[in-house]
């Protein structure tokens, strides 16, 4: 079978994470520029927000107001009348930078951070999950993750999926009435936890057999999910990868994917030569790649 084709939607962007299928339109947010984007199917981009901070996870409350992950700030931002306001300060219990998020449909936020500030070359450390209420209260719902990243909610709301980017696993949780998680299991397992904290290392010596980052949820129950040191998406089914797309020759990493378009049946990877930020500051080559799959999105985000 002939791999699937991967069309090039919209590029000349820094480092795209949290991308979001919402009201016709991918949005994405675009590290390095501090800003927020938004990108038609024609390829046609709009600068939606822009930060003193880089955005990263990206969600919405029930009455459609835009929530925005503040990276170092360790906030995460409301955008009232095109303005961003303090919706939760996530500093007190975050001990690095926020990281992806996804936001239930009761407006519940989960977030995670990076444990350690590997982008300064820090040892890597296992970290926190934490739940931004609408009120803005923000609560600690699970520890001992190895850097918390893309997130996803089944349709009924019951299971909430983490990637864990340098655990090796995607891991699930029972989400409670009262938002509590429970249950803890590994999703999908694909080899040990790395036994250095020393990032690099762990990289070169091919600890990690997928190193999960930005997920997408679809009808079958299944998840995409960007393997953000092997340049490829994986379709994750039953603890198993069933399926993957590679950028092959593009030889571009793959950093985050959603599923959108009319139908839900358009896969988007976030994608760039690089995740180092002063490269991918200097040179902005990441972008948007898209293709067809054929079961749609569900769920959140």
């Amino acid at each position: 079978m002939a791999a699937p084709a991967l069309t090039v939607l919209a590029d000349g962007f820094t480092f795209l994470e949290g991308p979001r299928w919402h009201a016709g339109r991918l949005y994405a947010s675009d590290f390095y520029t501090h800003r927020v984007v938004a990108v038609a199917g024609d390829g046609t981009v709009e600068t939606i927000l822009e930060l003193d901070d880089q955005p990263s996870g990206l969600g919405w409350l029930p009455d459609g107001t835009m929530l925005v992950v503040s990276m170092r700030q360790r906030r995460l931002l409301r955008i009232e009348d095109d303005k961003p306001v303090t919706h939760a300060d996530l500093s007190g219990l975050a001990p690095s930078l926020l990281n992806d998020m996804v936001v239930d449909a009761s407006g519940r936020a989960w977030v995670g951070n990076f444990g350690s500030d590997i982008l300064a070359h820090a040892p890597l450390r296992s970290t926190n999950l934490l739940r931004a209420d609408p009120d803005g209260t923000v609560a600690e719902v699970a520890t001992g993750l190895a850097f918390p990243n893309g997130s996803v909610i089944t349709p009924d709301g019951s299971t909430l999926l983490v990637a864990e980017t340098f655990g090796n696993r995607i891991s699930g949780f029972d989400v409670t009435a009262s938002g509590d998680l429970a249950n803890r299991r590994d999703w999908a397992r694909f080899g040990d936890p790395p036994t250095s904290d020393d990032l690099g290392e762990v990289i070169a010596s091919g600890q990690l057999a997928v190193a999960p980052d930005g997920m997408t949820l679809d009808a079958e129950g299944a998840v995409w999910v960007a393997d953000a040191l092997h340049g490829r998406v994986v379709r994750v089914a039953g603890g198993a990868i069933v399926d993957e797309i590679s950028t092959g020759e593009l030889a571009l990493g793959v950093f985050a994917c959603a599923l959108g378009g009319d139908d839900g049946r358009t896969l988007h990877l976030m994608a760039a030569p690089t995740f180092d930020q002063t490269e991918c500051a200097n040179n902005p080559k990441a972008c948007i790649l898209t293709t067809r799959v054929e079961v749609p999105h569900a769920g959140l985000p």
